[in-house]
């Protein structure tokens, strides 16, 4: 069995890029079959509405069920106040087994995180260079799997992913894949590192080829056992923990003192009054 973990599928409603136009699967799954890959984790491409995306996607799976698992998108900034209505479609009628978020959209927030520990969903977020965030993200949500993309760049940043390597070997709840990384001697290090129980192989299909990025996993020289945690194992074990109905109804709730994590009330000071304002100001 061999587990792509990164693929967009269906349409975007932007023209800025294939990545909010189109992501068409016919020559992935052409690929994929080509190289081996009997299943791949699907979820839409950039959109201004991911409860229309997310449906989308969710249509695809429900298509081939055996061939494909399904990763809910949200935007932390359009989707907030509606985060957890958008989860639990999600999960508990499409059957999804994770979340993907995109610092391209939006810094994660904690209703997202909020979330994926109420299903026990892992969560793939792309930061786009911002490694200090997963430091914040791992020990403020140990109990919330990450999957930090590209070694957490793919601008191809080699401080970033240098940078990167350290909270993915220290922390246990973080984890990156293999797609569009470029530099094969960070790769490397990363698994020497972290280990192989810490990569999932992914290809960001259907724009990248999947049978390359599956070639990076054989270049690693890895034994049978450990490449089958890149190429499969290590997804597996993640979605474990997925629950099909709240573990608690998790809330945000804006301006209060913050509650405790376990308790389901997860309060943002950014969420009051005058959310931009005090974003752009963060920023600067």
């Amino acid at each position: 069995m061999i587990i792509d973990c990164h693929c967009h599928a269906g349409k975007g409603d932007g023209l800025t890029g294939p990545w909010d136009t189109a992501a068409p699967l016919r020559k992935y799954l052409t690929w994929a079959d080509q190289a081996g890959i009997t299943h791949t984790v699907l979820f839409a491409a950039f959109h201004s509405d991911y409860a229309v995306a997310n449906r989308a996607v969710a249509r695809i799976v429900a298509a081939q069920p055996e061939r494909f698992y399904g990763f809910a998108f949200i935007h932390a900034i359009h989707d907030r106040g509606r985060v957890t209505a958008l989860v639990r479609e999600a999960v508990e009628d499409f059957g999804f087994v994770g979340l993907k978020v995109h610092r391209h959209d939006a810094r994660i927030s904690r209703e997202i995180c909020a979330a994926a520990r109420a299903y026990g969903l892992p969560v793939l977020y792309d930061v786009m260079g911002e490694v200090s965030t997963v430091e914040l993200l791992a020990t403020e949500y140990p109990d919330v799997n990450f999957v930090i993309p590209h070694l957490g760049s793919f601008a191809d940043d080699w401080a970033a992913q240098l940078a990167f390597l350290d909270p993915l070997t220290r922390h246990p709840n973080v984890y990156t894949d293999t797609s569009g990384v470029r530099r094969f001697d960070l790769l490397e290090e990363a698994v020497r590192r972290a280990g192989p129980s810490k990569v999932l192989f992914g290809s960001d299909g259907p724009w990248l080829h999947p049978g390359v990025e599956l070639a990076k996993v054989a270049a690693l020289g890895l034994s049978p056992t450990e490449e089958q945690l890149i190429l499969g194992g290590n997804f597996l074990r993640l979605i474990q923990t997925v629950r099909r109905s709240p573990r608690y109804p998790p809330r945000i709730m804006a301006g209060t003192p913050r509650g405790y994590p376990g308790d389901g009330v997860i309060t943002d000071p950014w969420l009051a009054g005058g959310t931009d304002q005090r974003r752009r100001t963060k920023d600067q």
